[in-house]
């Protein structure tokens, strides 16, 4: 078996892409890059990794590694992801592709001249419920979708205060771009990439600014007396060419009953279904909703747990070794960037925006 010869670039979600690494037969772990030494020499031990980088440009110089993960803070990722491709690696960018469309296309373009293969990491779609709903979506179980609705929602959750994620131009907003771009994404994805064509939102900053929502449970580092430089509330209300529209509330901090919890709710003129996931569960909840000689029928499918960023770098191995198209691909990934400074300048201006014209 032909087997793709990884490096991955970042030690922090860098951890996971190293767990979907090493259940993909077809891929080896070679190298890790990053600068957090502690937490690199811990991954070198538990993924028994040959080659250990502090400096990433290093690593991209080794012939012997053929595809790279690029796992690093959002300002890092043009940066990173463009170096690689130069180097002439695969590239697997976790999301968002970029902060920006400007360094988003670079990427793209810099992808389709490298004839490399570009992906984007969304693995809310390679979670087993997820996936089981959209696969259900795209059969036309459901028949002709028309409304989704997705979330994501945290009563305390910002990913520290006065860290990168919480300074604009480092991470190119807060849970809009943190949170919002995979339900964002998983909407799309099962309405079956429809084109936008117009977006209202709002966004806010009420508790961050006064230091309230920082996450609770010592994850993320808090820097002391940095001022809060982005939104910790957004909402959104997309229309698509082919007449369906999608709800978007996304947050990081805000008063109410959810303690942390993402989902989505499609509707079609055969059915529906319901994807409710709280806390981080590995199988979330999911209901089917249709009807059977006049009566209401919900049906709960059994599911289990599988790596959702696994699915995603499987997808990453079939792009490169059988030359399948990569899904999520750069365009993809550049997609989502254009919609979320869209819903960024909609809530800007105060006011709905033509989308794509």
């Amino acid at each position: 078996m032909e087997q793709v010869r990884i490096g991955v670039i970042g030690c922090g979600i860098g951890a996971i892409h190293l767990e979907g690494y090493e259940q993909e037969p077809r891929a080896k772990i070679m190298a890790i890059a990053g600068l957090d030494e502690d937490r690199c020499a811990q991954l070198v031990q538990r993924f028994n990794i040959p080659q250990r980088y502090r400096d990433y440009r290093d690593m991209l110089e080794n012939p012997e590694i053929d595809a790279v993960s690029v796992a690093v803070p959002n300002h890092l990722h043009a940066e990173v992801a463009l170096a690689a491709l130069e180097a002439g690696k695969h590239v697997l960018v976790e999301k968002p592709l970029a902060r920006t469309i400007a360094e988003a296309e670079q990427i793209v373009r810099a992808g389709a001249v490298s004839g490399k293969v570009l992906g984007t990491i969304f693995d809310k779609r390679g979670r087993c419920d997820m996936e089981y709903v959209g696969k259900l979506a795209h059969a036309g179980y459901f028949g002709e979708l028309y409304y989704v609705k997705a979330f994501w929602v945290r009563r305390s959750g910002i990913p520290g205060l006065g860290s990168w994620f919480t300074k604009k131009e480092l991470s190119g907003g807060g849970p809009l771009i943190d949170l919002g771009v995979h339900m964002l994404d998983l909407s799309l994805w099962m309405l079956g990439n429809p084109d936008v064509t117009t977006i209202s939102a709002s966004t806010f900053a009420k508790l961050g600014p006064q230091g309230k929502g920082n996450w609770p449970r010592g994850r993320f580092q808090t820097v002391a007396g940095e001022e809060y430089g982005v939104e910790d509330l957004a909402t959104a209300f997309l229309r698509t060419s082919n007449g369906a529209t999608v709800q978007l509330e996304v947050s990081w901090a805000s008063f109410m009953h959810e303690t942390d919890a993402y989902g989505v709710e499609i509707m079609g003129d055969k059915g529906g279904a319901r994807v409710y996931v709280k806390d981080y569960a590995k199988v979330g909840e999911v209901q089917l909703f249709s009807d059977l000689n006049g009566a209401m029928i919900d049906t709960t499918p059994r599911l289990y747990e599988q790596h959702s960023h696994g699915r995603m770098i499987s997808n990453f191995m079939d792009a490169i070794v059988d030359g399948v198209p990569m899904s999520p691909n750069g365009d993809e990934g550049l997609n989502r960037v254009r919609l979320l400074e869209a819903i960024y300048e909609s809530a800007e201006r105060g006011r709905e925006l033509e989308f794509g014209v």
